[in-house]
């Protein structure tokens, strides 16, 4: 990783840098309340890295939640990211190694940050799309260890820390608003989401959902497709 990816890479990853420190200091300080010291918040950042997942993960710490249990209920959690690789495959075709990275890498922020940021001029874009992800992950795992050690020195009352994230993902979503060319996806999202919570609740809502819009986008394909060739800005390969 060079100099000159990083530079060119991280203006573009400042918001999640913002965002993700705030939220991993909040699962650090989550995880260090109930009793997992730094050591494990910087292992599980690194290996799992997946935000919300994580957070699931202090509950279940917490509650001694048995192997078959953790297992499904990571699923259910994560299972949007099913969605996001297999969305990416095309782009990320070509980058030899690092392409079994950037599969375990796309969180929600990496996953709208490549969608739509371009690399600069004379930069590689399979370089500029891997220092994102590597940038976005690195300030994670900063902001998990800066809370648990914060959490271990000051001790906080974590609760409501856990809507960080949310609060996170809606300022990038609303970004990706403004500069989308066609809103139709976001307002098929949020159309299924609404239909699933009505008939489904809210505990049952995220499969029916996300098998609604991956039906409805491959449908709308061709029109999607269509409209993306029009737009100005080409998303990373």
């Amino acid at each position: 990783m060079n100099r000159k990816l990083l530079a060119a890479a991280f203006p573009v990853t400042v918001p999640v840098l913002m965002g993700y420190l705030a939220i991993g200091m909040a699962f650090g300080l989550m995880l260090q309340s109930i009793g997992y010291g730094v050591g494990w918040a910087v292992l599980m950042s690194v290996l799992i890295y997946a935000g919300s997942g994580q957070y699931l993960g202090v509950s279940l710490l917490a509650a001694g939640a048995s192997l078959t249990q953790t297992a499904f209920l990571t699923l259910m959690v994560n299972f949007r990211h099913l969605v996001y690789g297999l969305s990416m495959l095309e782009k990320f075709r070509g980058m030899g190694p690092r392409k079994l990275y950037m599969i375990f890498s796309l969180t929600d922020e990496t996953y709208a940050l490549l969608s739509s940021a371009k690399a600069p001029e004379g930069v590689d874009e399979h370089g500029f799309c891997f220092a994102v992800a590597l940038l976005d992950q690195s300030y994670w795992v900063l902001g998990s260890a800066i809370g648990s050690l914060l959490g271990s020195a000051l001790g906080f009352n974590t609760t409501g820390v856990d809507f960080a994230m949310t609060a996170l993902f809606l300022v990038i979503a609303v970004g990706q608003w403004k500069s989308a060319g066609s809103h139709l996806p976001a307002l098929l999202g949020g159309a299924a989401t609404l239909a699933s919570l009505v008939l489904a609740g809210a505990e049952d809502m995220l499969l029916p959902a996300l098998a609604i819009i991956v039906i409805a986008l491959t449908l709308l394909r061709p029109r999607l497709d269509e409209n993306g060739k029009k737009e100005e800005k080409t998303p990373c390969p």
